[in-house]
């Protein structure tokens, strides 16, 4: 447990620092080649969930110490051992017992005493410092920025704590069948068969009862099925493709909606990404599933460097955001957006969509997606879009609820935001 709790600390510390999470994860299991499988799992369990709650992780501290702990290492690693003790896998004294001694592995003699005493006087007054921090104030309550929870309640003032519970939530895993390979109430049957549960949510979605290893996944290396959000899933049909047209994925990494759509239908497919290395992935994921794509690495909003001149009949535009509509797969976000980031991601957002539209062809569609849900970069993002092209039209979404074109996080999907665009 050691290694467990010194290195999710790290992790944390490292993320409030600026770094992605993931990133951050992969780079510390590369460093430590001797964890294990089990090991991998609890650091990565314990990172998000110190994450997820951070706003009231660190109350409980400022409560539990007479003044704010300027060392970084200290406060990281009691985060994480309140989060263990919130959340226990190990008995109590063992958790007190295990900080202790990361704190003499990390150098800092000095706070065993503290880290003890914080740890203790938690276990003894857990109810009591709890309902103080539910009435300390927004950031403790909700574990998200200040501004994000304003923001929220601005746009959203009917369901803005709704919001941001159900970004405290664990996020489901759902599963996309591959129907050119499998036919969905047969992979539920196979999904069964090895003691999965699964639930279909959409034509071709799944979302198992517990997440799992895709390793565990029957025929998962032979492309029978892919791991996509049930949000994410909503495009490819949203974009309306038929056999034979030439259709552009931009932003396509790493490539579950650019698989979706060959799914659907025989199409000249361009997937485009700016990032070589994610490009790869796209690439790895298009040969599992046996399907064929022309991958291109480039700029979508510099089309000139990489586009041939012919028009495409169907754009995906998949444009870079605040990803606050995932927060809940991937709880660093919250903690290292900025308020001005949002204006950066709506400026290259429209830089995105007026290069593209270039591309359409008369009569075709263009689906711009986000996995946001703050207005600048969805909604209002479009209404200046319209203003400014003449010759686009806002057609009606085929979607079951949805706030236009915004599909809110659940149970079953995480936050999205779609507009789907004709050329005249």
């Amino acid at each position: 447990m050691l290694d467990t709790l010194k290195l999710s600390a790290s992790a944390l510390g490292q993320t409030l620092a600026g770094r992605n999470l993931n990133e951050v994860l992969q780079t510390l299991h590369a460093r430590n080649p001797h964890l294990t499988a089990q090991q991998r799992a609890a650091i990565q369990d314990l990172s998000y969930g110190a994450l997820r709650f951070y706003g009231r992780y660190d109350a409980l501290l400022n409560l539990l110490v007479s003044r704010p702990l300027s060392d970084e290492a200290v406060h990281d690693l009691l985060v994480v051992a309140l989060h263990q003790l919130r959340n226990p896998k190990a008995a109590p004294h063992a958790v007190v017992d295990h900080a202790v001694k990361v704190t003499l592995a990390l150098k800092k003699t000095w706070a065993k005493g503290l880290v003890n005493a914080v740890l203790r006087n938690f276990l003894r007054q857990r109810v009591s410092l709890l309902e103080k921090v539910d009435a300390a104030g927004s950031v403790a309550r909700y574990s998200h920025p200040q501004w994000w929870i304003d923001k929220l309640r601005a746009e959203y003032p009917d369901i803005w704590q709704d919001l941001l519970e159900q970004n405290n939530t664990h996020p489901p895993m759902t599963l996309r069948v591959n129907r050119r390979k499998a036919e969905v109430n047969a992979y539920r049957t196979a999904l069964l068969a090895g003691g999965m549960e699964a639930e279909q949510i959409g034509d071709v979605a799944l979302q198992l009862r517990q997440p799992t290893s895709v390793s565990r996944l029957p025929g998962f290396a032979d492309g029978w099925a892919s791991v996509q959000d049930a949000g994410a899933q909503l495009a490819a049909p949203l974009l309306d493709v038929q056999n034979g047209m030439r259709v552009l994925d931009a932003c396509a990494a790493p490539g579950g909606k650019s698989a979706h759509l060959l799914e659907l239908a025989d199409i000249d497919l361009t997937a485009l990404d700016s990032d070589a290395t994610r490009l790869e992935k796209v690439a790895a994921n298009l040969q599992r599933l046996g399907l064929n794509a022309r991958c291109l690495c480039g700029d979508a909003g510099v089309v000139e460097t990489w586009w041939d001149g012919q028009p495409y009949q169907r754009i995906l535009a998949d444009v870079p955001c605040s990803a606050s509509g995932v927060v809940r797969r991937h709880p660093d976000i919250k903690w290292l957006r900025r308020p001005e980031d949002i204006g950066g991601f709506a400026a290259q957002q429209a830089k995105i969509l007026d290069a593209l539209w270039r591309l359409l062809a008369s009569g075709g569609k263009l689906l711009y997606a986000t996995c946001s849900l703050f207005a600048e970069e969805n909604q209002l993002q479009i209404n200046s879009f319209l203003a400014s092209h003449k010759d686009a039209t806002i057609l009606p979404l085929a979607l079951a609820e949805h706030r236009e074109g915004q599909v809110l996080p659940d149970e079953h999907h995480d936050g999205f935001y779609y507009a789907l665009l004709q050329k005249h």
